[in-house]
């Protein structure tokens, strides 16, 4: 073998951008990461407490990772042999990707899409097409549709992120029948939106579904991810594919206690979709900003140029959202969290501040 062949792979890799999570700011509102912060911190401390009876973690969690999928069969009312667990949804993502697909194989997905599986693709030099949003942030199914005879799978979050876009039921189900390949429909943020397709991976042999317990049950540090698919994918993902330990002790014992009070947990997705459209409709009564729909737990909105003297101001006022900056034809997005009322009141109350 050739020497400097290790170098020259560090300086190929080093060209790209990767993942760009948020900047850190102390002491702020952090409304920047769509973390479900309306759970409160008692009831994390309560879960993390009943955890750690349940475990003993100088021990492999031999057997508990079969725990979690039952209780999760239980909850998604799926057979466990049709559901694999992961270090969270994006440790899923990325096996599928380097186990599956390569540099002569081609992904059709949406152009936004979740940022982590786009930087994924490019890693792995994993050829995407990309089908651009509208000018309102929304998808035009047909567009879509029309490019699918190229691809050899299909990658969609339902809601997207960043922009909160859902497809209707009818039309997601109409492309996952209409195409001759598996396609991942990204269910991340699918618990504030209109429907699941969970279910109907019983009957779509192609269809998988990848879910969190990052948003909807708060767990995002824990890293608790999962996915709904056919027998024989799961079968290989979680006997060959997948780490023999994925999970640590005290993440399933977690996630099996969260689980036990989903009832608790949808009731405060019901109040963040509340929440959500009361950003909605006081950003859009300001005039200030074109601000778009959205299914998930967070606010897209175009400040029309003036996103960095928002955002910078926003964080001297203590409140840190996500800048984005150019999406399809809006130059200057920014992305906020949907939080408690009074975290939005807070959040509003300074927006408004900055308008007058």
């Amino acid at each position: 073998m050739k020497k400097g062949w290790f170098e020259a792979k560090i300086r190929e890799l080093s060209g790209l951008r990767g993942y760009q999570k948020p900047e850190k700011h102390s002491g702020v509102l952090k409304l920047d990461s769509n973390e479900n912060l309306v759970i409160n911190k008692q009831f994390q401390r309560d879960l993390i407490d009943g955890a750690k009876k349940n475990c003993d973690v100088r021990e492999y969690p031999l057997g508990d990772t079969e725990k979690l999928i039952d209780a999760l069969s239980k909850y998604l009312k799926v057979p466990s042999s049709m559901i694999g667990v992961g270090n969270g949804s994006d440790q899923i993502l990325d096996l599928i990707l380097v186990n599956f697909l390569n540099k002569r194989t081609k992904i059709l997905t949406s152009e936004p899409t979740f940022g982590f599986f786009e930087e994924r693709c490019k890693l792995y030099s994993i050829p995407t097409m990309k089908i651009p949003f509208t000018k309102d942030m929304t998808l035009d199914l047909n567009k879509f549709l029309s490019k699918t005879k190229n691809a050899n799978l299909l990658y969609l979050d339902s809601p997207n992120n960043p922009t909160g876009f859902q497809f209707s039921k009818n039309d997601l189900l109409k492309l996952i029948k209409e195409f001759d390949g598996p396609v991942i429909i990204d269910e991340a943020y699918a618990d504030f939106g209109d429907y699941s397709l969970v279910g109907f991976t019983k009957k779509l042999e192609n269809l998988i579904v990848v879910r969190t317990f990052s948003k909807e049950f708060g767990l995002a540090g824990m890293r608790l991810g999962y996915f709904i698919a056919n027998k024989n994918l799961i079968d290989v993902f979680s006997r060959v594919i997948q780490y023999p330990y994925p999970l640590n002790t005290l993440a399933i014992e977690s996630g099996i206690l969260a689980l036990q009070k989903a009832n608790q947990i949808s009731t405060i997705a019901k109040q963040i979709k509340k929440e959500r459209q009361r950003i909605i409709d006081n950003l859009r009564q300001s005039g200030a900003f074109d601000v778009f729909n959205s299914k998930a737990n967070f606010v897209l909105f175009d400040a029309k140029g003036a996103d960095r003297r928002i955002y910078t101001a926003l964080i001297e006022q203590g409140i840190s959202i996500r800048k984005l900056g150019k999406i399809g034809k809006h130059k200057g997005c920014l992305r906020v969290t949907v939080g408690t009322k009074e975290m939005n009141s807070k959040f509003l109350l300074a927006i408004r501040d900055l308008l007058r």
